[in-house]
């Protein structure tokens, strides 16, 4: 039985992540902050609820340990746990360090405890939910932005160091996402995101299509991959018409 572990699987594509892992016939660590969520999606799919928080080497260091005694190997690793809090340059110094621990550092802290075991065997799978602010941005949010991007980044650098010795590395990269997430943003997300949100098991759909077609990236949203060449080959007209969106929400925050 396949074995999986999924951060901030208490809720949104985390926990829509282990309803589809557990109906293929995986056996699921469901792991998040809130304890009752995490139980609660737990017991839905007959896995194991881990607390605890994934933004210190301690609290990685606990789960990769209790999951490995409940699955007793760890074969796929879902490093969905996020954050996206609002501000710019001005957000203080203890935000973006933790923004940075949530959204990079634990992927790099999982990673760190799952590849020895990996490669021996030849084989492990490591799915980071990076969005797709890792692979354009995100307006209104510079720590999740930033950080998104690292997330990816790390993840490019897991693919292409390690996919010759059976490590399979995907990166998730949805737009806007029908969660509590994309609720917190309020008048903004909803401006930018809200009209072409999907549910959070159309996340999961992606993913497996992805897992059987072998894709690095994971494109819920396939638009994406169109934007993101734009942004590569056109990368003025692409800002251009970022700061026009931005402008836009502006005068939409202005007007309430």
């Amino acid at each position: 039985m396949t074995g999986v572990v999924v951060t901030g699987g208490g809720g949104g594509i985390g926990a829509a992540l282990a309803r589809r892992f557990a109906a293929d016939g995986a056996q699921v660590v469901v792991a998040d902050l809130d304890g009752d969520k995490a139980g609660e999606v737990a017991a839905e799919v007959g896995g194991t609820a881990f607390v605890g928080d994934v933004a210190s080497v301690d609290g990685v260091a606990k789960l990769i340990s209790a999951a490995r005694e409940t699955l007793g190997e760890i074969d796929i690793y879902c490093a969905n746990a996020g954050i996206a809090p609002f501000g710019g340059a001005e957000s203080p110094e203890e935000v973006w360090a933790r923004t940075w621990d949530v959204n990079v550092m634990s992927h790099v802290r999982a990673a760190n405890q799952l590849l020895p075991a990996w490669l021996e065997r030849g084989r492990g799978h490591f799915i980071a939910t990076a969005s797709a602010a890792g692979l354009l941005t995100s307006l209104g949010s510079a720590p999740y932005s930033v950080t998104k991007h690292g997330a990816l980044a790390f993840a490019e650098y897991l693919s292409a160091t390690y996919r010759h010795r059976g490590i399979t590395v995907q990166a998730i990269c949805p737009q806007g996402v029908r969660t509590a997430m994309l609720e917190s943003t309020g008048t903004a997300g909803q401006l930018l995101m809200g009209a072409s949100a999907i549910e959070p098991e159309q996340v999961a759909d992606a993913l497996f299509a992805a897992i059987e077609a072998k894709q690095f990236l994971v494109l819920p949203h396939p638009e994406v991959a169109d934007y993101y060449a734009a942004r590569a080959t056109q990368t003025d007209r692409w800002l251009g018409g970022m700061n026009k969106l931005q402008r836009k929400v502006e005068a939409a925050l202005e007007a309430e």
